[in-house]
């Protein structure tokens, strides 16, 4: 794919995507610009910040091909992810679903990198069944012998608020806890109504000027163009893929949640 120079990601994140081993992984800088009313200048400016971190992607993918993956396929805008967090320095940041924890670490990094804010996963884990991923499994599976964010380099670990156990029950008690919310990740069950359920449930702790993403839409209809439309933003999806986002619009009232 060919990248106008002002789009073209820096050779600092170039050199991140290649130590995780996925030419997937290349950051999309018209995506983020669009996602977060930047220019494309600032965006790349982030994302030179990945020459701090490219040994610990090499670390991530060392630890996924030692696991039985030989590119990590979970999640194909890490780097993204880590402009996001650096731009609006959240101080709460919630996934859902986490498998190896590629997203989970460069959000991670971004956090350590702004000295504050702390991430809250929710992941109810699959677990391959043999010593080999079947042809028929995820592979967001578990392999044997591992358990979630088994990618994560244990440095990143601290601070990081992780709870197993399904969305359903565990994402309504976690909103509850926090003041707002900064940014939010769907990265769970792929369906219309778990999806629809995630974002009515972080809804009223959002932040103004929150981002959501939400990825694999292809899988979950209307549920996320319905709910951009509820809250008054534009969806942004990233190149051809099912990854989506919006950001609030402060200056824009929000219209009254579904009952």
């Amino acid at each position: 794919m060919t990248f106008p120079r002002a789009f073209l990601p820096p050779p600092e994140a170039e050199a991140a995507r290649r130590r995780l081993g996925d030419p997937r992984a290349r950051a999309n800088v018209r995506w983020l610009s669009a996602l977060l009313a930047l220019p494309p200048r600032a965006v790349q400016r982030t994302l030179k910040e990945a020459r701090a971190f490219v040994n610990v992607d090499r670390e991530i993918h060392d630890r996924l091909r030692s696991g039985g993956r030989s590119n990590y396929a979970q999640f194909r805008a890490p780097l993204e992810l880590y402009a996001i967090v650096r731009t609006l320095r959240p101080e709460q940041v919630i996934e859902t679903g986490v498998s190896s924890g590629v997203s989970s670490a460069h959000i991670l990094l971004a956090l350590r990198r702004n000295r504050c804010g702390t991430l809250h996963s929710i992941d109810a884990p699959l677990h391959q069944r043999g010593t080999r991923l079947g042809t028929s499994e995820s592979p967001v599976s578990l392999p044997p012998g591992r358990s979630t964010g088994w990618a994560v380099p244990p440095p990143l670990r601290r601070g990081w608020d992780l709870r197993i156990g399904p969305s359903q029950r565990l994402l309504p008690e976690l909103v509850e806890e926090l003041p707002s919310i900064g940014l939010f990740l769907h990265d769970s069950l792929h369906t219309s109504a778990h999806l629809t359920f995630e974002l009515e449930t972080v809804r009223p702790k959002l932040a103004s000027d929150a981002v959501v993403l939400a990825d694999n839409t292809d899988w979950t209809g209307r549920a996320f163009p319905r709910f951009a439309r509820r809250v008054g933003s534009r969806m942004y999806r990233r190149g051809s893929g099912d990854l989506v986002g919006l950001r609030f619009d402060p200056g824009r009232a929000l219209a009254p949640s579904s009952p």
